[in-house]
């Protein structure tokens, strides 16, 4: 009987090794160079509030993640090929992206602005902007938003890899300025000291044709099992605490909105 109670433990132990082992992580597709979302610690780790958010995420749905780092224009091809399970990367939610991913809820929103040189005048019609080189990441809706309101009015728009890449490029001279979100342009450029002399122009940019309706989370279409655990959990970590606690570390506004 003795014999027979251990050769049944052993099996439950080796059943549950086996379960544990057959449980896939969820692997997250993240851009790192979009502070302070996203973006690489001098011992290059991941840091900002896009992965302290996806790591609240998953400790509150009790799953392993897995962080993948891919450029931004790249994630969704990632997603549909199934080399990541979802991506939390500032990605805004749109109708045009919707017919290839499906969101979450929101869990921030925020509005697009201009920087350029301060003192430029940019008045609402954006007239001024004729002639003037405007750098927008590529794959983003900053450059779909530029391409079509901007361009027509004269500006000429320069797609680039990442944002880090047109800061360069405007520290330099070689752009007139950028349009991308409110608060990465605030706490990634103008609070830097290669952004001093830089600021805000023009109007704030909410037109939900181009912005949506906020910054959600993209899984693959028809991925309902991963799309409710991830509004689950937003909405618990929204009532206790754990998402205020994290906006309060890199924030100083309500950076959910309204």
């Amino acid at each position: 009987m003795k014999k027979l109670a251990l050769l049944g433990a052993l099996a439950l132990s080796v059943l549950s090794l086996s379960s544990i082992a057959d449980e896939k992580p969820l692997k997250i597709g993240i851009e790192a160079a979009y502070p302070p979302f996203a973006s690489k610690a001098p011992d290059g780790s991941i840091v900002g509030f896009d992965y302290d958010i996806g790591n609240a995420l998953c400790e509150e749905m009790k799953v392993k993640c897995v962080w993948v780092e891919q450029e931004f224009d790249g994630l969704i091809p990632a997603l549909k090929v199934r080399k990541i399970d979802a991506i939390l990367s500032s990605m805004s939610i749109t109708e045009d992206r919707k017919k290839s991913v499906d969101f979450t809820n929101k869990y921030y929103n925020t509005p697009a602005r201009l920087v350029m040189k301060a003192g430029t005048q940019v008045g609402d019609n954006l007239a001024e902007l004729k002639g003037k080189n405007i750098g927008v990441q590529r794959g983003s809706i900053h450059e779909r938003f530029a391409k079509e309101v901007l361009a027509p009015l004269g500006a000429e728009i320069k797609p680039y890899g990442s944002q880090n890449e047109i800061y360069l490029d405007v520290a330099a001279g070689r752009l007139d300025g950028t349009v991308a979100d409110a608060t990465l342009l605030n706490d990634g450029f103008l609070k830097t000291d290669a952004g001093k002399g830089y600021a805000f122009v023009g109007p704030a940019f909410t037109d939900e044709k181009y912005f949506g309706d906020g910054i959600g989370i993209a899984v693959r279409k028809g991925d309902e099992a991963d799309l409710k655990k991830f509004n689950d959990a937003i909405a618990a970590i929204r009532a206790n605490g754990k998402y205020k606690q994290i906006q309060d570390k890199y924030f100083d506004f309500d950076i959910y909105g309204k």
